[in-house]
């Protein structure tokens, strides 16, 4: 009834700190984010959770799929290549560390992010590829200061965030792992890489 999207949105809470506020995605690290469902639970959401903890949910939303995965991720990357959409991942959860270190990404901060997504605002700066994400991050957003948009910037232990990085990669490769098997290589191939120094 309204048309096709020109930006898809993926919103997700990382209690680790290390997902940077705002990415571009291509399709197929679209599909891979889609297929991985990637956010946190957080306390006041679930009875016994005091503090957040990694979940993995395929395509946000795994109790309602009917098919594979693959299927509805190959269809999202088809979708976004046809009508020339841009795929972004939000993450509202911490920055400056991880939960008990750093704090929640300003509310202010989030909705400036995501008026700049809607006004094309992005369109005119310059991004950083992330080297274990392999993800678009711009390095500049009206309204928003440049030093928060590159999660290592926020850390004061820049040692410290590439163990929690890393131990965040691992996670997203161990849930992956039941999908390689049957989902797109492209898409297999668009998620991040665990091997990477520990450089400060």
């Amino acid at each position: 009834v309204a048309g096709h999207p020109e930006n898809i949105i993926f919103l997700t809470c990382d209690a680790f700190g290390v997902l940077p506020p705002v990415s571009k995605l291509t399709p197929e690290q679209a599909s891979y984010h889609f297929i991985s469902g990637y956010t946190a639970k957080v306390a006041g959401t679930e009875m016994g959770v005091t503090e957040p903890q990694a979940t993995f949910s395929a395509c946000f939303g795994a109790a309602f799929m009917m098919w594979h995965p693959n299927k509805y991720a190959e269809l999202l990357a088809e979708k976004i290549k046809e009508h020339k959409a841009t795929a972004w991942l939000v993450n509202t959860g911490w920055t400056g560390g991880a939960h008990g270190v750093g704090s929640r990404m300003s509310l202010k901060y989030t909705r400036a992010m995501i008026d700049a997504i809607h006004h094309n605002d992005f369109d005119k700066v310059e991004f950083t590829t992330d080297e274990e994400f392999g993800f678009q991050i711009p390095l500049s957003c009206p309204n928003v200061p440049s030093e928060i948009l590159i999660p290592k910037n926020t850390w004061e232990d820049k040692e410290q965030y590439q163990v929690v990085k890393k131990k965040l990669v691992g996670l997203f490769n161990e849930n992956f792992k039941k999908f390689a098997a049957n989902v797109n290589t492209k898409i297999v191939e668009a998620g991040p890489k665990a091997d990477f120094s520990l450089q400060s």
